[in-house]
């Protein structure tokens, strides 16, 4: 995936959910990678944003974990 960085790690898919919907409704598009077992859900679920992205990103994900 050229051009796009890994922002966030997660396995619980609504707090995942709840990152991807926080940066979506700040004008930032992201993509969600379910890497989880189907069967088991283990495993993890992967944001990625665009290079440009990335120190907005951070931002506002350092404001979402100071909550």
């Amino acid at each position: 995936m050229k051009g796009w960085v890994k922002v966030h790690t997660g396995s619980k898919l609504p707090y995942v959910s709840m990152v991807k919907h926080l940066l979506e409704s700040n004008e930032i598009p992201v993509i969600q990678l379910n890497k989880q077992d189907s069967s088991y859900l283990f495993g993890e679920i992967e944001l990625y944003v665009r290079n440009e992205d990335v120190v907005k990103t951070n931002f506002l994900l350092s404001k979402l974990s100071d909550e």
